[in-house]
């Protein structure tokens, strides 16, 4: 089966600490508590009469500039620019554990009282600098909420602790109870539960088993007053609007998540792929809408361009659409016989699917593989920009988005290949490269990320499918949202009037000095 597979990396390698958070590989080059602060302008103190407040509640407190640069370290491309100069991204910052949600509570009232900005952190796989403490204050980290609170074996929920990782989520549901989310997100060993829901992520099998928000089924939440609210658990509700929804992909903007209630699955028994291969990237794309239009829905179909088809497959003379299913035997060779009809029709040509889906499931997890083949200079900046948009818009998007970032001088190259789709519409997955003087890449990455932007805006296209929005996206959320982001703007002032939770993401307005951060 494709999803068993995900889970044989090995967990004991010696640079691996299992259910920890795993230092991005450049950041071996950052020496410690060197050179000021890259993305923090604007600090809010926390005084020592505070500190002492968190200690007397919380498990443990850190104040070492060294371990606050450790414990908020990411993998954004923005912070390893940086970074690799010697400049920290946030290192003026209280870090805070708390080992269960009545901590989480007191360690939020204790800011509230006393007016401080408060980060939630867990994983910190965040590609968007969604957890960085950029006006200082106190980073809450919620790792230690790590276990598997029970399991509903007849409705098939699992209520786990927001901190657990997912590795060690997904091997205890199989291996215990014979279950799994099907959510195998590309940060998987190195993400937390609760940082899939915040940012609204989506795992590789999504177009079977859906995205985060259409697993939660409950969850709990810490609110910004310290009070804690539960919402759920049920299948379907018409009793006003679907105020788990309303959490999911905030952020922590609007409070604390600390356990959900998730829907689970059978472990499947069977699985099986193919691959083709297509001219253009847009008969591709016009396969895949007829393939989910059809009312099949095979865990993995992606469809990769020209340049990530050789870069990934040794494929470079096509646009590869990888395909592969896994469940009850009846209903995949049935969505496999429509996956494969309708390519037999558009593709150009068939290739050896096992052998593909094989390498794709052995090297998936490599980032940045989409740049090889470039030589990296000092300048070398790559990065990933997922969105959506309707199939009738996604072969326009896709020519000016990449048309857009290779226009901006510097850039190497601009690909992409879409990676979750729907009956009305799917995924793009953009990857862009760029070189130039070294002292210039926080200025070539900004550029790439408006020329895109803009596109995304005028096609109304959504800006972020799965990895959220953090800084980076903060500027172009007002643009994106349009008429709606006064809603947005109501909600969290409603919720957070003090304006404490995680302040300077989402495009939201924040008292503590708004737009000082430098967001690129």
């Amino acid at each position: 089966m494709i999803s068993r597979q995900t889970i044989t990396h090995p967990f004991n390698r010696g640079d691996y600490v299992v259910g920890a958070p795993t230092p991005p590989r450049w950041a071996a080059d950052c020496p410690p508590g060197a050179g000021e602060a890259s993305l923090q302008t604007a600090v809010v103190e926390v005084p020592d009469t505070v500190v002492a407040e968190l200690r007397a509640v919380a498990a443990a407190v850190h104040t070492d500039r060294d371990e606050v640069i450790l414990r908020t370290r990411d993998w954004w491309a923005g912070t390893s620019i940086g970074e690799t100069d010697g400049n920290p991204a946030t290192p003026d910052a209280v870090i805070v554990e708390a080992s269960d949600e009545e901590q989480v509570a007191a360690v939020v009232r204790v800011c509230r009282a006393h007016g401080i900005p408060l980060t939630v952190s867990a994983g910190r796989s965040n590609v968007l600098g969604a957890a960085l403490p950029v006006f200082g204050g106190v980073v809450l980290d919620v790792c230690r909420l790590n276990q598997i609170i029970s399991f509903d074996a007849e409705s098939m929920i699992v209520e786990v602790q927001a901190g657990m990782f997912g590795d060690l989520f997904e091997k205890e549901l199989q291996e215990v109870h014979g279950a799994t989310t099907g959510h195998w997100p590309s940060a998987f060993a190195i993400s937390t539960v609760g940082g899939w829901a915040a940012c609204r992520g989506a795992g590789q099998l999504s177009t079977r088993y859906g995205k985060i928000e259409d697993m939660v089924v409950g969850l709990d939440v810490v609110l910004p007053d310290g009070s804690t609210a539960s919402y759920g658990t049920y299948p379907r509700a018409a009793v006003g609007p679907d105020l788990r929804q309303l959490f999911i992909g905030s952020e922590g903007t609007l409070g604390v998540i600390t356990r959900l209630r998730l829907r689970t699955h059978r472990l499947p028994s069977y699985a099986t792929g193919l691959a083709y291969g297509f001219d253009t990237f847009a008969a591709g794309l016009d396969a895949c809408r007829e393939i989910l239009q059809r009312g099949a829905t095979p865990a993995v179909l992606r469809l990769y361009d020209a340049h990530e088809s050789g870069t990934h497959f040794g494929e470079p003379g096509t646009n590869l659409l990888l395909i592969a299913d896994e469940g009850d035997p009846a209903l995949v060779d049935a969505a496999m016989a429509v996956a494969e009809e309708v390519c037999g029709e558009r593709a150009s040509v068939t290739l050896d699917g096992d052998a593909l889906l094989a390498r794709w499931l052995d090297e998936r997890m490599i980032v940045g593989k989409s740049g090889d083949g470039f030589a990296k200079g000092p300048g070398f900046v790559a990065d990933t920009c997922e969105i959506a948009g309707p199939w009738s818009s996604l072969p326009a998007i896709y020519d000016e988005v990449v048309a857009a970032i290779e226009a901006v001088p510097g850039t190497l190259r601009a690909s992409a290949h879409q990676s979750h789709a729907y009956t009305d519409g799917a995924c793009l997955y953009f990857s862009l490269r760029g070189d130039v003087e070294r002292p210039r890449r926080r200025e070539w990455y900004r550029a790439a990320w408006d020329a895109a932007n803009e596109v995304l805006i005028r096609h109304g296209a959504a800006i972020s499918h799965h990895h959220g929005v953090g800084l980076l996206r903060s500027p172009y959320v007002e643009r994106s949202l349009g008429s709606g982001f006064g809603t947005w703007v109501a909600i969290k002032q409603a919720l957070d009037p003090t304006g404490i939770m995680n302040p300077g993401k989402l495009g939201l307005p924040d008292r503590f000095k708004a737009g000082t951060a430098d967001q690129g």
